[in-house]
């Protein structure tokens, strides 16, 4: 859920636009969820076996790493330090093996008024947080200058102690392809990728998941020196804010979950279920083809948009579409699609027509140089350049919650959902890597019912969709929900451009203190100020 060329995907703001899916037996004695009990008069109180971590002494440094560096230089400009934080790679056995977390800190400057750090998980999961503080910070406006805004790559992402299982892809994402056979080939290529996991990082595996990550978070907070932390996480970064604050339920402040997963839909499963969001993304994103015609030469009307869509997947179920080096199948077609569904606004809209007339062309048989957002898509998909995101992600995923084994669960889902939807539930109900994964070594952490926290979501969210948003709220009678109707969009918060959201967000923020009912925010009209 965050690159827009990844199936769950979301992006901060300058990137969005141009650029484009998931558990707890507690171990004793490692920590303890709230506070202990007390002990007895005579006892002495327990030593803490995670002290030489929250005690550890933070060595702050320039965040950028070489004149090519992109991110550093984002995060110099912006006044940001860099460091490593050094967390175990087991929390049963934290006197072993230790990994680093790379964080990035931009200090508060209103001390007077501070409100202390805001930690920030931008999804995936496996996505990169480290370069986020900057555009964060322009989103809160004056309310920044009273936090300390903190970026995290979690552990195996980024610059963090890193995951790779060296595959030829950067998701574990297909299409299941055309009848039986096509189904078969995305089994043995999903037993593929888990093997390739097993072989190059079978060490790291069991401890990848999303209790380990919110307990890194909390190693974070105690050696930034901070009692409690506030928190704004978007899409899969909902479900860690929400694992966080069962686990830690006296360290959390200020939360804001934006692109809400619903926790008892997640896991290796997590995009069934949001076809009709996807086809009803789709279908806005025609409308808006189709008003540009003279542009892109899709069709006049959204019917015939559509149908060139299903003209160039029904192409490339034929003869795969050679586009430069790349070819596109129908494993690879709707995926395509899916990737480019998840921002609602005209740039994205343009970078996915400029793909379909591309894909288009390729179908007719014309040599094509693939538009930049299609390059970086197939690059992506095709090429082990992004092996480390899709490996962590995955092993994420797989270590959180456990999938089906059995390939004819996966089969009789797609038979299933039958042939009217060629494009997106043959994405959706496909096999994975984790029905060839060991078993996640913890349960799925149960979610506590009493969090207050302000959640945001649009009602077309193609990724995290409304119903799940509506789920949480209302297992959560403090929980607020901010709407955002009309668009079909995967994360509000500072990327969307709502007045409306970004106010109400960051009134709660700056004074601790949630609307006194839900707020719901209008779309702008075409070009009125938001």
């Amino acid at each position: 859920m965050t690159r827009p060329t990844a199936p769950a995907g979301r992006r901060r703001p300058r990137r969005l636009a141009s650029r484009a899916a998931a558990a707890a037996l507690s171990l004793a004695g490692v920590l303890a969820l709230g506070a202990a009990p007390a002990a007895p008069a005579a006892a002495r109180p327990a030593a803490d076996p995670l002290a030489r971590y929250h005690h550890q002494q933070l060595h702050w440094k320039s965040c950028l790493l070489g004149p090519d560096d992109t991110t550093g230089k984002e995060l110099e400009q912006a006044g940001a330090q860099c460091a490593d934080v050094t967390v175990p790679l087991d929390y049963a056995r934290p006197e072993g093996r230790t990994l680093t977390v790379a964080i990035s800190r931009i200090r508060g400057t209103d001390t007077a008024h501070r409100a202390g750090a805001l930690l920030l998980n931008s999804g995936g999961p496996g996505g990169q947080t480290l370069g986020d503080p900057p555009w964060v910070r322009k989103a809160m406006k004056d309310v920044a200058a009273r936090y300390d805004v903190v970026g995290v790559d979690p552990r195996f992402v980024g610059r963090s102690t890193p995951l790779d299982c060296h595959w030829p892809t950067g998701s574990m994402i297909r299409g299941a392809g055309t009848g039986r056979a096509g189904f078969d080939r995305m089994a043995a290529f999903s037993a593929d990728l888990a093997e390739r996991c097993r072989t190059h990082a079978g060490d790291l595996l069991p401890h990848a998941g999303t209790r380990n990550t919110a307990r890194d978070m909390d190693v974070i907070r105690a050696a930034l020196g901070e009692r409690r932390i506030s928190y704004l996480g978007y899409s899969y970064g909902s479900y860690l804010g929400q694992v966080y604050a069962t686990m830690f339920p006296r360290r959390v402040d200020r939360v804001v979950l934006d692109g809400v997963v619903d926790p008892a839909r997640y896991g290796p499963r997590l995009l069934r279920g949001t076809e009709q969001a996807n086809l009803h993304a789709l279908r806005n994103w025609a409308d808006w083809a189709a008003a540009h015609h003279a542009t892109y030469g899709l069709g006049r009307t959204r019917s015939a948009v559509l149908d060139t869509v299903h003209a160039v997947r029904s192409a490339a179920a034929r003869t795969p579409l050679r586009l430069g080096g790349h070819r596109v199948d129908d494993h690879v077609l709707p995926v395509l699609v899916f990737n480019g569904l998840s921002q609602d606004n005209p740039t994205a809209h343009g970078d996915f027509a400029e793909a379909v007339r591309d894909l288009r062309r390729a179908a007719e048989g014309r040599a094509v140089t693939p538009s930049p957002w299609l390059a970086s898509a197939l690059e992506f998909l095709l090429t082990g350049h992004e092996s480390a995101y899709g490996s962590a992600q995955t092993s994420i995923l797989c270590g959180d919650v456990p999938a089906p084994r059995d390939p004819e669960t996966y089969w009789r889902d797609l038979r299933r959902a039958g042939t009217e939807d060629l494009l997106f539930a043959p994405v959706t109900n496909d096999i994975n890597p984790c029905a060839f994964w060991d078993p996640p070594r913890e349960r799925p952490t149960t979610i506590r019912a009493d969090l207050p926290a302000l959640l945001v979501n649009a009602t077309g969210d193609p990724r995290t969709t409304y119903r799940s948003a509506e789920t949480v709220h209302r297992a959560w009678p403090g929980s607020r929900l901010v709407t955002l109707r009309g668009a079909d969009q995967h994360g509000v918060y500072g990327t969307f451009g709502s007045t409306c959201v970004d106010t109400t967000v960051n009134a709660y923020l700056a004074t601790g203190r949630l609307p006194s009912g839900d707020v719901t925010c209008p779309r702008p009209a075409p070009g009125a100020a938001r």
